[in-house]
This record gives structure tokens, sequence and C-alpha cells, in this order.
């Protein structure tokens, strides 16, 4: 019983990621397209919260029920599949902790721009794009690890 009580909190922790990193990904594309700083504020003052709140969430509970269900399972964290999780988890890390701090720059830039009715800076448009192509390897990682998680595939 307590395996399949991990096994649904992993699940549902690996949805929270993939999910929230989607939807705030398409939420901060949408308002940037509109090129307006007060919708960009509002929207990026959301998707800090959101990240903080769901995001943050799950990468703290996936590394505990993922070591526990190795465990309980038997298996060691060098297994392939395992071990090449762990590394696309950490790569992906690598990738999200930068686009939360960006996050909360491109908000407090759009906030700056929106309080002086002013356009968005190039600062802004440079974080921008900058956090957009951070996205692209964290979510692919991200989809890697769940094809690995559901396949388990012999690794070396």
């Amino acid at each position: 019983m307590t395996y399949l009580i991990l096994k649904y909190i992993h699940i549902v922790g690996a949805t929270v990621l993939l999910g929230t990193g989607a939807g705030i990904a398409f939420f901060m594309v949408m308002a940037h397209m509109t090129r307006s700083a007060p919708v960009i504020a509002g929207v990026a003052r959301i998707v800090v919260i959101a990240d903080f709140i769901f995001t943050t969430s799950a990468v703290v509970v996936q590394p505990i029920t993922g070591v526990a269900l190795t465990w309980l399972a038997g298996l060691s964290l060098t297994e392939g599949w395992v071990a090449l999780s762990i590394a696309l988890y950490l790569f992906t890390g690598a990738f999200w902790l930068p686009v939360v701090w960006m996050q909360m720059r491109m908000r407090d830039i759009a906030q700056a721009a929106a309080a002086a009715n002013e356009p968005l800076p190039q600062s802004y448009h440079r974080f921008f794009w900058w956090w957009f192509a951070f996205g692209f390897p964290a979510f692919a990682a991200v989809m890697t690890i769940i094809w690995l998680m559901i396949a388990k595939p012999q690794i070396f």
C-alpha cells in the first residue's frame, strides 16, 4: 500500500511539473504577444506565484518519492533508467532556476514600464528570449523523464 501511495504522489508530482511548465509557458507567451506592459506585469506576477506554489512543491516531492519508490522496488539509484532520470532531473533544475529568476525580472521590468506608462524596454525582450530558449531543454527533459518512468528501458 505504501508503494502505491508513493507512486500516486510521484505521478501527480510529475503531472504538476509538466502541466505547470506548459501552462506557465503558454500564459507568458500569450501575454508577451500583447506587447502590453500592464498585461505582462499581471500575468508574470501570477506565473511567479504559481511557479513557487506548484512547481516548487513538485520539485521537492519528486526526489523524495522517487528515492523511496526505488528503495521499495529494490532498485539501485545507479540502475540505468533511474540514473538517467536523476541526471535529467538535475539538468532540468539547471534550466528551471534561472527561468524563475528571469520570470521575476520580466515581472519587475513590466511593472516598472506599466507604472511609468512606457513601452517595454529592450532588457525585457532579452530576458523573454532567454526565458523562451531555456524552456525547450527543460521541457524536453521532463518529457523524457516521464517516458523513462513508464518504459523503464534497459540502459547500460
